[in-house]
Order: C-alpha cells, then sequence, then structure tokens
C-alpha cells in the first residue's frame, strides 16, 4: 500500500527559494540582453540587474561592469563614452557625455547630474558656433564615492575616492579622496579619514584641497 506523509506535497521553502532566484536571474538575463540589442553601442557584463529603466540617445557607447544594478530611470545621450565599473548603483541619474565619463567599482549614484560638457562656448560672440576644445572635460569619479541627489557634477571633475557629494551640490572643481562635500559653491565640511590618521595627512589633505581650489 502507498503511504504519505502528512505535508509531504507542500514543497520546502529552500527550494522555493532556490526556484524564485533561478527565474529572477532568467528574468535579468532577458532584460539585459533585450536592452543590447536596443542599444547596438551598449555592453552590460552578465550579472547587471535592470530592476528600472534604461534611454539612451546619441551615438554614446555604454559599457557597465558586472553586478551594477540600475533602478529609476538612467539616461545617457551624447557622443562620447561613459565606462561604468562592477558593484555600482545607478539610481535615476542623468548622465550626459560628450568626452568620457568614467565611474569606478563600488559607487553610489543617486538621481543627479553628470555633464561633461558645457554644450555651448562661453564667449558671447561665439555662442552660436560649433563648440571649441575648452567646452568639454571628461569626469572621473574614483572608487566608492557617493553622488547625492540632485547634485550636479561638471565637466573636467575627479571626484576622489571614498568621496561624498552632498545632496544639491554643484561641483565645479575636483574634489580629494576621503572628504564631504556640500554646497553651491561646493566646500569640503568633514574628512572621513579616522582621526589617528586626519594629523598625519593633514598637510596631505590641505595641499590637495588647495590644488582643486
Amino acid at each position: 500500500m502507498l503511504t504519505t506523509t502528512k505535508g509531504s506535497s507542500k514543497s520546502s521553502p529552500q527550494l522555493d527559494k532556490v526556484v524564485f532566484n533561478v527565474l529572477v536571474d532568467i528574468y535579468f538575463e532577458a532584460k539585459r540582453k533585450w536592452y543590447q540589442l536596443r542599444y547596438p553601442n551598449l555592453t552590460l557584463a552578465k550579472g547587471v540587474k535592470l530592476k528600472g529603466q534604461l534611454k539612451i540617445n546619441g551615438s554614446v557607447k555604454v559599457k557597465i561592469d558586472s553586478d551594477t544594478r540600475i533602478r529609476k530611470r538612467l539616461k545617457i545621450f551624447g557622443s562620447g563614452e561613459v565606462t561604468v565599473g562592477k558593484n555600482v548603483s545607478l539610481n535615476g541619474c542623468l548622465i550626459g557625455c560628450q568626452s568620457s565619463v568614467f565611474i569606478g567599482d563600488d559607487c553610489l549614484i543617486s538621481d543627479c547630474y553628470l555633464l561633461d560638457t558645457d554644450y555651448h562656448n562661453l564667449e558671447p560672440h561665439l555662442r552660436h558656433a560649433p563648440p571649441g576644445p575648452r567646452v568639454t572635460a571628461p569626469i572621473l569619479i574614483e572608487r566608492n564615492a557617493w553622488i547625492g541627489a540632485k547634485a550636479t557634477v561638471m565637466k573636467g571633475v575627479r571626484v576622489g575616492e571614498n568621496s561624498v557629494i552632498g545632496l544639491g551640490s554643484v561641483v565645479r572643481k575636483s574634489v580629494p579622496p576621503n572628504v564631504v562635500v556640500i554646497g553651491n559653491p561646493q566646500q569640503i565640511v568633514k574628512s572621513l579619514l579616522p582621526k589617528d590618521k586626519s594629523s598625519d595627512n593633514h598637510n596631505q589633505d590641505k595641499q590637495a584641497e588647495q590644488a582643486v581650489h
């Protein structure tokens, strides 16, 4: 006689979790391939998770490395080259790239603006002329930097490793590593170095701060 144990028809929680994770991986992989078919200049490494939308305009080349998460609506436009490292959170930012925008590993990029160009010449008599060489300059965001919501990072800026750009800041000069910057005009308000290292690195930090001002 065939007997059954009470509750044997129920699947185990562990099996349910495994099945769920497999289905999630299949979903993100299908979405990754679909976006690459839609945008020929887009390269998405395996493991990129598109939890939101991605919109690309122009001839800009975009390369995004593994384990990066795209949330909300990420918009990229221009004719330059955008490179995003591993394990980056892109949370609804807008990237205008005519030259180069590089985002290092482990960065947090909120719904901010990264613009490596002014789009127009500053000189009044050249405003309607083709942009000159001074209009555009690359942006470099180093590893583990955090760009806050509604901040703007302008052309030619380098944001140092581990540094934080506060809510709504306008960054037009490079930022040294391990500091917090806020405001418009930007100002350094905090060091992220341990106190015992801060004194040892005081002169180095001061020189770096002077260099970007």
